[in-house]
């Protein structure tokens, strides 16, 4: 099964592998899938971190205020890059740079957690406390918004928005869903 930690590395290592198929695909309606499959994982991921890592990590790492803080802001600035590309169209050059760009910023980001944050946490908390983690990640996950919402960045916002937020979201997505999916 697992811990928190394991569930999140496993999810960076997917998200790289999905910014590939997407950048790699050459028909559209790939590409399109792909990404759809890429910006909801995103979400999802994003939401748990922010609900249930960072404010553990705030509390337990040294420094956790500032490294979190800085994690905060590189996931609202994925999320205004993830929002603008929503925005374009898929088999534009232009949607292709910012996607380019987006997974160069995501995988930065990823490898200041991995190394800023997951480890720091794994060393300070017991494993039976990450396995609970776990948990706690898997049903944010499930009720997280599958579209990026930028300023929604804190466990606040997530409680008072994200509800409403995925809903939403989960409504555009199946009446977006293409018949094929």
């Amino acid at each position: 099964m697992g811990d928190a930690l394991e569930l999140l590395l496993r999810q960076h290592q997917l998200i790289k592998t999905l910014f590939a198929q997407t950048l790699d695909a050459t028909a559209t309606a790939e590409r399109e899938a792909n990404f759809r499959t890429l910006r909801r994982l995103l979400a999802v991921h994003e939401t748990a971190e922010e609900e249930i890592i960072h404010p553990r990590a705030r509390t337990e790492i040294e420094d956790g205020a500032s490294v979190v803080s800085a994690r905060l802001r590189e996931e609202h600035e994925a999320k205004q890059q993830l929002a603008e590309l929503e925005s374009l169209d898929i088999a534009s050059p232009e949607f292709e740079k910012g996607l380019a760009q987006l997974r160069e910023d995501v995988i930065a980001h990823a490898e200041h957690e991995e190394q800023e944050e997951f480890s720091l946490l794994r060393h300070e908390l017991e494993p039976r406390q990450l396995r609970a983690m776990r948990r706690a990640v898997e049903i944010a996950e499930s009720l997280a918004p599958t579209r990026p919402h930028p300023g929604v960045e804190s466990v606040e916002a997530n409680l008072l928005v994200g509800s409403f937020a995925a809903m939403l979201d989960r409504a555009r997505d199946a009446i977006t869903k293409p018949q094929s999916a």
